[in-house]
């Protein structure tokens, strides 16, 4: 089957995958990330959607404020790798063109597996923000991130360039590739954002942080009871949707944005590109958990689950690990 960028999008949009709304009178826009049965992990389809919803409500001037929120438990433990693996198989040439949305053409030809390229085109796009994994970068209204349970992997991007960030207190941030693959995904905004101590500690040792943890080093502007949190980002949305005309926001945001430029932030997106196409490189040996096709294939959850019985539980990636089971 082949796989087109327009059909994947048109798919997220009929399942209500990705959830868009806007109140007219408060100016406050939500978008709600609609797959709890897969504990919200993204599909292309659902993050190139994203991207398009983050690129519509940059430009609508109805919108001020953009809440992005997860349905169920769980914001989200990233991106859906299975899907993810199939599509680079059933895409057109063999390639994850479709994530490019130029997959309508048949003169157009991928790189080749085992060529550098291969991975590198994809890992630059995944630094740029039309792929959804740096879009709110470049969003340029005032951004509120509402996170609970898990925080991981591609959610965890949101949560680092959002502007401000609500948690409840159940919730853990991390990356599982800093356990499992050893990529080096945003390390550069994330050292900005958590601290380089405290981020070393993350990448070095794999473990999730609390979200206490993470309030007390600055990445988190609230922390709540879960039946408080939505109450508390509401309060947030309706305090920013008050404050300066959205001309004065802009002018705010592009202030940040050239600040967080002056610090890096987009050189440390493109080295990201070229670090993260380093990992056919990487020699995996002994007890490494290497994410291939074959472990796609074999159950990805099977083989973190039992990689993780090899750290403390209050270390562990899973909350029912966390509780030593």
């Amino acid at each position: 089957m082949t796989l087109y960028a327009r059909d994947l999008i048109q798919e997220a949009k009929e399942q209500q995958l990705i959830i868009y709304e806007k109140d007219p009178e408060t100016r406050i826009a939500t978008l709600t990330i609609n797959r709890p049965d897969h504990l919200n992990a993204v599909n292309v389809g659902m993050r190139l959607l994203y991207a398009d919803y983050l690129h519509q409500a940059n430009v609508d001037d109805a919108v001020k404020v953009l809440v992005l929120r997860s349905e169920g438990d769980h914001h989200g433990t990233g991106a859906d790798l299975a899907e993810q693996f199939r599509g680079y198989s059933e895409g057109p040439n063999n390639s994850p063109l479709h994530e490019f949305r130029i997959d309508d053409d048949p003169d157009v030809h991928y790189p080749p597996q085992g060529s550098f390229r291969y991975i590198h085109q994809l890992t630059d796009l995944y630094s740029t923000a039309p792929s959804s994994c740096r879009s709110l970068q470049e969003f340029k209204k005032i951004s509120i991130l509402e996170v609970k349970g898990y925080c991981y992997g591609w959610h965890f991007y949101q949560a680092a360039d959002a502007d401000l960030v609500i948690a409840s207190e159940d919730t853990l941030f991390g990356h599982p590739a800093y356990r499992y693959v050893g990529w080096g995904p945003r390390m550069w905004t994330w050292a900005e954002t958590i601290g380089l101590r405290r981020f070393m500690e993350m990448v070095f040792t794999g473990r999730p942080f609390t979200a206490r943890e993470m309030g007390e080093c600055g990445f988190v502007n609230s922390v709540v009871p879960r039946d408080e949190l939505e109450k508390e980002t509401h309060k947030y949305a309706l305090a920013c949707s008050r404050s300066r005309p959205t001309d004065t926001v802009v002018a705010q945001k592009t202030f940040f944005e050239i600040y967080k430029q002056y610090r890096g932030e987009y050189m440390g997106a493109r080295m990201t590109a070229w670090l993260e196409a380093m990992w056919p490189y990487m020699h995996h040996t002994g007890d490494d958990v290497e994410f291939t096709a074959d472990l796609m294939n074999a159950g990805v959850n099977n083989a973190v689950k039992a990689a993780e019985k090899a750290y403390p539980p209050e270390w562990r990636m899973s909350l029912s690990g966390r509780k030593g089971r």
